[in-house]
């Protein structure tokens, strides 16, 4: 018998329609991106964040675009402990949740302090629990229900964020205030690189893949200070003339939780427009 001639079609291979998935920090700035493609292209997506307000406003936007079946539904969560980690999970599983196709972990916060006056416990003991430590435990806690959803052909997707910043050395520039530096905001995203290879070598026979992406300068609140007060200086400094915008991260989104990718395990996707290059941008301050 003849080998079935393998599908190539777009609409085929960057499809995700009937998947669910789960994006922490889904209420603002990226994670929001996320979880709008994944809605409009017919995902049932779960939105976590602490606050309440901005995340059900975020999920009402989305619902009243969302297209092919997608929704959005805000469950308020911490996902900084373990606990708050289970709790959430728990909380799909009480929604009737029994797949679980994406888990996207994108919750974090970052600080800015001189290096002398850096305080401890909120500069480094809840950044680092909220930018590294929630992402394995939600990820171990979600486990059961990534198993349940992978296929053969489409396994499901563990994705964390991560930030240009993971290999960037300099800790200070236009997104921080004069003086201050995010000293430890590089080193947990750094953390989440290794963790995500680490998850990808342990959950790939499985049949669950693990890939970490990295951006540039995206509109979020951790990027207000410095777009409010420097963005012609970054967009002259990209080399394509501009920040990234929710296309940018839309289509790296549907290629990511998508068939297209189902070989795709342990990569770090930069997605900066060619700033962690290192050179002058010389590029048009294009507008998309």
């Amino acid at each position: 018998m003849a080998a079935q001639a393998p599908t190539l079609k777009a609409a085929d291979l960057f499809d995700v329609k009937g998947k669910v998935a789960l994006v922490t920090g889904g209420g603002t700035g990226i994670g929001k991106m996320w979880a709008e493609t994944l809605a409009h292209n017919g995902v049932t997506v779960y939105i976590a964040s602490r606050k309440v307000k901005p995340l059900q406003e975020a999920a009402d936007e989305i619902n009243a675009l969302a297209r092919f079946g997608g929704k959005c539904i805000p469950i308020q969560a911490d996902v900084a402990d373990k606990k708050g980690c289970d709790a959430l999970v728990d909380a799909i599983k009480a929604r009737g949740v029994t797949k679980l196709h994406i888990l996207v972990n994108n919750a974090g916060i970052s600080w800015g302090d001189p290096m002398t006056s850096f305080p401890e416990k909120e500069g480094w003991d809840r950044l680092m629990a909220l930018n590294v430590k929630s992402a394995f435990y939600l990820t171990t806690a979600s486990l059961p229900l990534l198993l349940s959803a992978t296929t053969p052909s489409d396994p499901a997707r563990v994705i964390n964020i991560s930030s240009m910043a993971s290999v960037l050395a300099s800790v200070s520039g236009p997104l921080s205030a004069p003086g201050s530096g995010t000293w430890s905001y590089q080193p947990s995203k750094a953390a989440v690189n290794h963790l995500t290879r680490s998850l990808a070598l342990e959950l790939g026979p499985k049949g669950v893949t693990a890939n970490v992406v990295c951006p540039g300068v995206f509109r979020s609140r951790m990027t207000a200070f410095g777009v409010k007060n420097s963005l012609g200086m970054m967009e002259a400094s990209q080399p394509l003339g501009r920040i990234g915008v929710t296309e940018d991260m839309a289509g790296l989104c549907l290629f990511l939780c998508s068939r297209a990718s189902a070989y795709l395990n342990g990569a770090a996707i930069p997605i900066d427009g060619g700033a962690g290059l290192g050179g002058r941008g010389k590029g048009p301050v294009a507008k998309v």
